[in-house]
């Protein structure tokens, strides 16, 4: 997986943006301004998503490179490694599930006014 193959994923997502909010490594992209996914834009050695906890759970037992979030709520929030240890497939259906649990997570005017 790399960058610009995410950013392209992502970017497709009503709601869509992106920022540096931490300083110039570190990139977030949002919706309606929450962050879904976190990660470093200069190594891109992982991505954090938030993930449902039961899943996440799932997924950290079943993928060495799924582990609790880095700076982030352990039990809403996974890092995913980016070096293939994760299928690729599988990184972009976790950052869907994380742009879906954020979008539901916002007030019912502003996920509406995203359709």
């Amino acid at each position: 997986m790399n960058l610009q193959a995410l950013r392209e994923h992502c970017a497709r997502k009503p709601g869509y943006s992106e920022d540096l909010p931490f300083g110039p490594d570190v990139l977030a992209f949002r919706v309606a301004g929450k962050i879904f996914a976190l990660m470093d834009v200069d190594t891109f050695a992982s991505v954090n998503l938030k993930c449902d906890p039961e899943r996440a759970a799932e997924l950290r037992e079943r993928y060495t490179g799924i582990t609790p979030g880095y700076h982030m709520n352990k039990q809403h929030w996974n890092t995913v490694l980016t070096d293939g240890s994760v299928p690729n497939r599988l990184v972009l259906e976790l950052a869907d599930h994380s742009y879906d649990l954020v979008r539901a997570s916002l007030p019912k005017k502003q996920r509406e006014s995203l359709s």
